[in-house]
């Protein structure tokens, strides 16, 4: 969570110009690459915690009827809430489908998915997630009148409805869906000892990175494009690991659940004052996704008002204004993960 309030007080408060896949500009780089974590292990961990909502006395009927009504909740409020969000616009013109839509739309898909046999299910993810980069040759301008749910399934996109609406689909759907799955089907592990737990965590992340760096290395399949030797050995390197967001590539996804599978491990039963900090806002993910960006947003408005809209911050600025995001919002945070911990309103749940 904190490392998503990284990535967007950067998208506020950065330079409009500086691309931050750079690899010549290595810091604003892998500013933008540490966050490349979010959005996999939050969707991973969602596949995961649907598993762990059914262990206690649910049926998969029950899971299934839950992952449908949250699901669709959480694309009504993509296109409403987070929507007016990022805008501050009233103007129901232009939409963007982004990460809340695609875990929206992943846990309706999930809904369907959980009923088939555990091994199925598995075979279904690992198929998503390994198999969809066979499907990059093929581009919805190709496709006629099936172009627009290309670009829902596979290929990022503008899809333009009648009356001038539109909507731009940043996360497409197929291989996401794969990464929820595969988090459904993981959870099994979390049911073991946790010595058993943190040895499977631990060898099946380090196998992803170990997978990544082989596959990576042979620049023959996994990521739209290749790595390149670069003039200076700290940007090859940079190069070696600036793999595709949109879709997330297998490569992405390898290089970034294989390193969030140790950390879980590694993270497991920590307790301490910084611990327990940073644990308020893993209790609040939705509610601190959502308030996060309307105070970016306000301060960015502000800032653009009483400096120059065209001036962003630095770079080292835009951490201090992430640390001070952060601390601003922890007391709420806080007070709102308390009030869900003691409510047993059902509703309690979707947020």
């Amino acid at each position: 969570m904190l490392l998503m309030a990284l990535d967007h007080t950067r998208d506020f408060f950065g330079n409009s110009g500086p691309n931050p896949r750079d690899v010549a500009e290595p810091a604003l780089f892998l500013t933008r690459w540490i966050t490349h974590f979010c959005a996999p292990t939050f969707i991973f961990l969602a596949g995961l915690s649907a598993w762990l909502y059914g262990r206690h006395g649910r049926t998969t009927g029950d899971v299934s009827r839950f992952l449908l009504t949250r699901g669709l909740f959480l694309v009504v409020i993509e296109f409403t809430v987070v929507r007016l969000a990022w805008t501050f616009s009233p103007d129901l013109k232009f939409f963007v489908a982004q990460v809340i839509w695609v875990i929206g739309a992943s846990m309706v898909a999930l809904a369907l998915l959980i009923r088939l046999p555990s091994r199925a299910l598995l075979a279904v993810a690992l198929l998503m997630i390994a198999g969809h980069n066979l499907l990059d040759p093929i581009k919805a301008a190709d496709l006629g009148d099936f172009a627009p749910a290309w670009h829902v399934l596979h290929e990022r996109g503008l899809i333009r409805f009648g009356r001038g609406v539109s909507l731009y689909v940043l996360y497409p759907l197929i291989p996401w869906i794969g990464v929820m799955a595969l988090g459904f089907a993981t959870g099994p592990v979390f049911a073991l000892p946790a010595p058993r737990r943190r040895q499977l965590l631990l060898g099946a992340g380090t196998a992803l990175i170990i997978g990544f760096v082989l596959l990576r290395a042979g620049n023959f399949y996994g990521d739209p494009d290749i790595w390149q030797p670069q003039q200076h050995a700290l940007s090859t390197v940079l190069s070696f690991i600036n793999c595709e967001k949109y879709p997330p590539s297998l490569l992405y996804l390898m290089m970034t659940l294989g390193p969030a599978l140790i950390l879980l491990a590694v993270f497991e039963g920590r307790r301490g004052r910084l611990w327990d900090f940073i644990a308020v806002f893993g209790r609040v993910p939705f509610f601190f996704y959502v308030v996060h960006i309307y105070l970016l947003h306000a301060l960015a408005v502000i800032y653009a008002s009483a400096v120059s809209a065209e001036v962003g911050l630095s770079l080292p600025a835009i951490y201090l204004m992430t640390l001070f995001v952060i601390v601003l919002l922890y007391p709420l945070c806080r007070w709102f993960a308390g009030r869900k911990q003691e409510s047993k309103q059902w509703w309690w749940s979707y947020v």
